[in-house]
């Protein structure tokens, strides 16, 4: 692979400000959620929603504001995330490791948390797993395992419907989705944390701790109390709505996708407004469950000696351009919060320049001096201590469907089915609402941006021939 888009990876031996590490290994905690997209989190200025412990989260560390996924080889596009996190393989490669290379490579000892247990590492995991392999046999230590999303109903769907009663309410226990079992999904995993911690807590080992969160996810069920802080006179309907995306059909996202059938088409405002309801109420259920988790990490002893990441698979359009789910290339879907905290690095500070969220393996196997052979991501530590610029272009894919590139504060879009580009300006239009592909003056533009494109597929093993379907942009 070329490396020139790429971070360049300091030594593993250096800390954050280039200093030695003392013997002790850092322990590691590290935070997924599911479909949370970038913009809800309350102290990034999207104050539409409450959110007072991942705050708690960016005010004591670094955010990096433009953490990407690359993309999918199918509907589950968390399939795709979570296995790029575990293996460390870029999407093709991912993808093409399929099920029993998987397993051979739990066999040898190469997954992510194998790595860091042969790297001293106490392993711990709970929560969503979604890669096709045992999860148990990955880690030291696990409980409640669960799959891609839970069980829902049939009235989860098509909903609400204009001027018919929601057959769906949010918080009734009995519509199974998030409390199958008795309690909530969310407060597994912090409950599990927690006693992971306990235990975590009286070793002599460093620990690493894979905690992973099934929220937002739908069905986007949560407690009453979360509901009702968000009354739909708070809610927005996102300034780039549409009731219906032109070219859904060409591109993945017909009616027939699980997550476009959420909702009703075309759609309307109401149905966008309740959608969104949900969604922040279950974040804000989800932020408490980390706030217990952190606060039952102060009490082990070891916060200072701790790195925490929080970040999700992939975002979710949830009515932002007419669209429900994650399987688009618009930044609503691709781009993930994504929170570092730990010793020496900075508090309550920024770094705007893009990584791919998959950067979180990569990092927590240099802070373990762990085996990285075969990683194709690399470490966030060198920008963390102001050595590297971070990613020169963002690549991503879905199917053979949709290609993007992200450079210098614009970005293409090409839907080879549809024949379609797209070209937007980010710095002037952050929400993707001014589509320049048509105009004349914009043909060097989409040239150059496609050149980084097939620069990007080239050191990704990306054989869609983009050029047999654009001619006009080689």
């Amino acid at each position: 692979m070329k490396l020139s888009h790429l971070i360049i990876l300091c030594g593993s031996l250096i800390g954050v400000h280039g200093h030695a590490e003392n013997s002790s290994k850092p322990n590691i905690v590290f935070i997924i959620a599911d479909d949370q997209s970038y913009e809800t989190i309350r102290a990034l200025g999207h104050t539409d929603i409450d959110t007072p412990n991942l705050d708690r989260l960016t005010t004591s560390g670094t955010t990096f504001t433009h953490a990407y996924n690359m993309g999918a080889w199918n509907g589950a596009v968390c399939v795709a995330s979570r296995t790029m996190l575990i293996t460390g393989r870029t999407v093709w490669h991912a993808r093409d490791m399929g099920k029993t290379t998987l397993n051979a490579e739990r066999e040898a000892n190469r997954l992510w948390p194998q790595r860091m247990a042969k790297a001293g590492y106490e392993t711990y995991m709970t929560g969503k797993w979604h890669v096709s392999t045992d999860a148990a046999k990955c880690f030291d230590f696990s409980a409640s395992i669960r799959g891609g999303m839970p069980r829902d109903e049939s009235i989860a769907y098509n909903r609400p419907l204009a001027g018919k009663p929601d057959p769906w309410s949010p918080s009734d226990t009995n519509l199974r989705g998030f409390w199958d079992g008795g309690k909530h999904w969310s407060e597994v995993v912090g409950d599990e944390s927690i006693t992971f911690l306990k235990q975590a807590g009286k070793s002599e080992k460093p620990f690493f701790m894979y905690l992973a969160f099934n929220a937002p996810h739908d069905p986007r069920q949560s407690p009453k109390e979360y509901v009702d802080r968000y009354p739909l006179d708070r809610i927005k309907v996102p300034a780039n709505y549409l009731p219906e995306y032109p070219q859904k059909d060409l591109i993945g996202c017909d009616p027939e996708l699980r997550d476009e059938k959420l909702a009703p088409f075309p759609r309307d405002e109401h149905a966008v407004k309740v959608h969104r309801q949900e969604y922040y109420a279950i974040i804000t259920h989800l932020d408490a469950q980390i706030g217990r988790i952190l606060d039952a990490l102060e009490k082990t002893g070891k916060a200072d000696n701790t790195w925490i990441i929080f970040t999700a698979d992939h975002g979710l359009a949830v009515g932002h351009h007419g669209l429900m789910g994650k399987q688009n290339m618009y930044d609503h879907s691709v781009r993930v919060p994504f929170i570092v905290r730990g010793p020496g690095v900075k508090a309550d500070a920024k770094i705007n320049a893009p990584i791919y969220l998959q950067s979180a393996m990569a990092t927590a196997i240099d802070l373990a001096q762990a085996d990285r052979n075969d990683i194709e991501f690399q470490s966030i530590r060198p920008m963390l201590a102001g050595e590297s610029k971070g990613l020169d272009s963002v690549y991503g894919a879905y199917l053979d469907l949709q290609r993007a590139v992200t450079h210098d504060g614009w970005k293409l879009i090409l839907y080879p089915e549809a024949k379609l580009t797209k070209l937007y300006n980010l710095k002037n239009d952050p929400q993707e609402m001014k589509d320049l592909s048509a105009d004349p003056a914009m043909a060097d533009k989409k040239k150059a941006l496609f050149a980084k494109l097939r620069g990007l597929q080239t050191d990704f093993d990306d054989k869609l021939d983009l050029e047999a379907v654009f001619p006009e942009l080689k």
